[in-house]
C-alpha cells in the first residue's frame, strides 16, 4: 500500500477552506493518513507554497519526529515547539513555530503542497529548524512521501 495523505476539510486539488488561511481563524486543517512503510522510524510534514514570489517559495508549516503509528494530526494544532504526541514543530518562512495559514496576494491562485515523509530515523533537530535544515536532514532518509495539494486565492 503507498503512503497516502487526505483532509476532511478539503479534497485534493480543491480550494483550502477560507477557515484555514490567515482570513479566517488561521488554524491548522485536520489531515489523515495511511499505507506508512513497515520501516518508518518517524514522519514529516512540510506545508509549501511554490507559488509565492520568495525564492523557493514559502514554507508555511515543519513537523517532524511525528510517530509512525500515527494516523494523523488534528485541526488546530498548538504553535508550540514540542507536541504531546513527541513531534516537533519548527520555523516556518514567517519565523513563527507552528502552522501558518495561506495569505496570498490578491490575483491567480497559489497552491499549497502538504508534503509528508516517512523516515528511517527520529531527527535530532531542535524547534528552531527550518526549511533547510529539515531538509538536508531527511536527505536519503525518505521512505516514502505523499502529496495533498489544496489551492487559494484572494
Amino acid at each position: 500500500m503507498a503512503l497516502v495523505i487526505s483532509s476532511p476539510a478539503f479534497k485534493d486539488g480543491e480550494r483550502i477552506p477560507t477557515r484555514y488561511t490567515a482570513d479566517g481563524q488561521d488554524i491548522s486543517p485536520a489531515l489523515v493518513w495511511s499505507g506508512v512503510p513497515p520501516r518508518t522510524s518517524s514522519l514529516a510534514l512540510i506545508v509549501h507554497d511554490p507559488d509565492a514570489s520568495r525564492p523557493g517559495g514559502f514554507i508555511h508549516w515543519i513537523i517532524f519526529n511525528l510517530p509512525a503509528e500515527s494516523k494523523g494530526l488534528p485541526e488546530a494544532v498548538p504553535s508550540r515547539g514540542r507536541l504531546e504526541n513527541g513531534a516537533i514543530q519548527g520555523r516556518n518562512d514567517g519565523s513563527s513555530t507552528g502552522y501558518m495559514g495561506p495569505a496570498p496576494p490578491p490575483g491567480k491562485p497559489h497552491h499549497y503542497h502538504f508534503m509528508l515523509y516517512a523516515l528511517d530515523l527520529p531527527l535530532t533537530l531542535s524547534s528552531n529548524a527550518g526549511r533547510q535544515q529539515v531538509q538536508e536532514a531527511i536527505r536519503g532518509h525518505v521512505l516514502a512521501e505523499a502529496e495533498l495539494v489544496g489551492p487559494y486565492q484572494r
